[in-house]
């Protein structure tokens, strides 16, 4: 079967992520949560590139399979009712964004731990999607089509996935639905500090 590595920055936490052409696509989201959560790791030059932005790959839960080190994943939330934000203990190497909810079968791969530009280019494909663009520290290029089919792929699979049961075949939740960690639910000092960091944009990477 196809695969693609994923793999955290000291290597504790390693796995596939299968069949990438089959991955919902690939963007890079600037809204201000994301900006946040990487300043909140304390890893805003590695995860953002010049403009704020996070490149993410979609895939289905069910794409990923974490051969070892599983027991390093943490997660994190900016709010009680925010995303589940993955990470590795080890090394703070964004790993995944998943919805609250199992059923919603998403998972948004941070670039951070798929390698290489030019390997992802290889394995998932160049065409990117720019979206919540307003909370860019500058002007993106507006991807207004490639946005559209990417907000259709995803639904499209993840429904899929819900209608079949294939959101049951995680490596982030239980078998009930449970997260497999306790998410850690910032405070709304540590809130206010990372999205301070964000809107100074403080410490990014080169674009």
């Amino acid at each position: 079967m196809d695969t693609h590595p994923l793999r955290c920055t000291c290597g504790t936490l390693q796995g596939r992520v299968l069949s990438p052409r089959h991955a919902m696509g690939r963007g890079v989201c600037y809204c201000r949560d994301c900006q946040a959560y990487a300043h909140a790791l304390g890893r805003p030059r590695d995860i953002l590139d010049a403009m704020g932005g996070t490149e993410v790959v979609a895939v289905t839960p069910a794409q990923v399979v974490v051969d070892r080190g599983l027991d390093a994943l943490a997660c994190l939330s900016l709010g009680p009712r925010g995303l589940l934000r993955w990470h590795t203990r080890c090394c703070a190497t964004p790993v995944a964004n998943t919805p609250r909810d199992w059923r919603v079968a998403y998972a948004g791969l941070v670039h951070n731990v798929l390698g290489s530009d030019a390997s992802i280019d290889a394995a998932f494909g160049a065409a990117r999607a720019n979206v919540n663009t307003k909370s860019a520290h500058g002007k993106p290029p507006a991807t207004p089509l490639r946005t559209v089919g990417f907000v259709i792929g995803a639904v499209a699979k993840a429904g899929g996935a819900r209608i079949g049961g294939g959101y049951r075949r995680t490596p982030f939740f239980r078998d009930d639905g449970r997260p497999i960690v306790e998410p850690r639910v910032l405070t709304r000092e540590e809130r206010d500090a990372a999205g301070a960091a964000a809107r100074r944009n403080e410490g990014v990477g080169v674009a």
